[in-house]
């Protein structure tokens, strides 16, 4: 979908999180209802020849959903028929039909805490009472990808689409007239920035404005910082509320993203307008005939809002995130499927689903950005070139264990998308002197029951 809608839905989702909404709907009771992975657990029920599938995604996406299940689902069985209904209402839609007990029988929920929580409240069936064997989804997806659905040993949430968020945009044509060279490491990057102001222009486009959102692309930098420079294992205690923002971990990334914010001349108008500038419209500049700013960090599904008429790898490219003290690493979003209902024309529909042939088809639909989870979906399958291009060092950083899901998704919503949001705007809209205010202002609206001072 496009990223107007995913801002909605994540924002919608966050409001419900935090207004406790999820209820659990054997508890309210419900004649059509399937099982949940909790106590309140039905057998699996008898084939219906029907599957029912909502999600955030709408628009040309949730047509590319459809298309996809069409191809690589229905026309490959006889069995039952797979409907996407997508909405950019979906979390509050969700939520009324759990609260009436008609949930549909899988969501595709664009953050892996709505599951969690869906899953805490016993709505939820596991992919163990489904009968999955949770070994071999690893052998698809990873350990990593399979435990952002994890409560209390079960597994509740299926992979689905990922997008690779450690992406530098540029201007090829505008690069390479001024002599520019794609940088490797970070300080080969702000001897970039250096050269660029030398020559009179701001290297970065930077807009982090996003409405009710308005930080969110702030907090990427952070966490793409977080995970090359102090590694995994900083990051998911972080990510958990056992590594403290004010921590000197936590701290040195924000003053590495400072030396791109605050050094006089990198940004183009200027660090005070950063929140102010709509994160759609920042790296506009790059692309007009004597562009103002050079480079734009932003996850692949940017290239939904550039202008029109652009032609990729000719007038828009990306390079990696480049590596912090030899460290390299992924960021990534995306979202997990989740089950409401046991029966055995779901197995087979996530079966097939996540299946290489029918994930390959994201790939060829033409109407999304997205990336399959499935990590034996290789660059082939994509005919964006752009696309195929950043599924190679995601698939090969999952591989390796240094691919990490958007810290700020993960973590409570209050600091996630709360005072994170509002911390990195602060920082960025008032300088480097406010840091430990800012820092230790966050770690305040972690929950005291996930704190780690617990």
């Amino acid at each position: 979908m496009k990223l107007s809608g995913r801002i909605a839905a994540a924002c919608a989702v966050l409001v419900l999180l935090m207004a406790g909404c999820s209820v659990n709907v054997y508890e309210a009771g419900s004649g059509e209802g399937g099982g949940g992975g909790g106590e309140g657990a039905a057998a699996q029920e008898e084939n219906t020849g029907q599957v029912s599938i909502a999600g955030a995604a709408s628009g040309d996406e949730a047509n590319a959903i459809q298309a996809v299940i069409d191809q690589g689902v229905n026309e490959a069985q006889d069995e039952f028929t797979a409907t996407y209904t997508g909405s950019d209402s979906f979390e509050q839609n969700v939520i009324i039909q759990i609260e009436g007990g008609t949930p549909p029988d899988i969501g595709f929920f664009p953050q892996p805490g709505a599951v969690v929580e869906q899953a805490e409240q016993g709505n939820l069936v596991s992919l163990e009472d489904l009968g999955f064997d949770i070994a071999e989804l690893e052998e698809r997806y990873g350990e990593y990808l399979l435990s952002l659905g994890e409560v209390d040993g079960q597994h509740y949430g299926f992979p689905d689409t990922i997008n690779n968020k450690s992406a530098i945009w540029y201007n090829p044509k505008a690069f390479d007239a001024a002599g520019y060279e794609i940088p490797e490491t970070w300080d080969d990057l702000l001897a970039l920035s250096d050269q660029i102001v030398e020559d009179g222009k701001a290297p970065w486009c930077i807009g982090t404005g996003s409405e009710a959102a308005t930080g969110w692309p702030a907090t990427d930098w952070m966490e793409d910082i977080v995970l090359r420079q102090a590694g995994t294992d900083v990051y998911d205690g972080w990510v958990a509320g056992d590594v403290d923002f004010a921590s000197d971990e936590i701290k040195t990334a924000a003053e590495t993203f400072g030396e791109i914010v605050f050094t006089d001349g990198y940004v183009f108008g200027g660090p005070e307008n950063i929140s102010s500038t709509d994160f759609r419209d920042a790296p506009d500049p790059m692309f007009q005939d004597d562009p103002p700013c050079y480079l734009h960090r932003q996850a692949t599904f940017i290239v939904a809002f550039f202008p029109e008429g652009l032609t990729a790898e000719e007038d828009y490219n990306f390079f990696p995130f480049p590596t912090i003290d030899g460290n390299k690493g992924v960021l990534m979003a995306g979202g997990l499927a989740a089950v409401f209902n046991n029966r055995p024309e779901i197995k087979e529909f996530l079966e097939l689903y996540s299946g290489e042939e029918a994930q390959c088809l994201y790939g060829q639909v033409g109407a999304t950005t997205t990336i399959s989870a499935n990590r034996n979906v290789g660059p082939d399958c994509y005919d964006d070139p752009l696309i195929a291009s950043a599924v190679e060092p995601l698939v090969e950083a999952l591989q390796e264990g240094v691919a990490r899901f958007d810290a700020s998704d993960l973590m409570p919503p209050a600091v996630g998308s709360g005072e994170f949001w509002n911390g990195m705007n602060n920082y960025t809209n008032n300088g480097p002197d406010n840091l430990d205010q800012v820092l230790q202002s966050i770690d305040a609206a972690w929950p005291a029951s996930d704190s780690s001072s617990e």
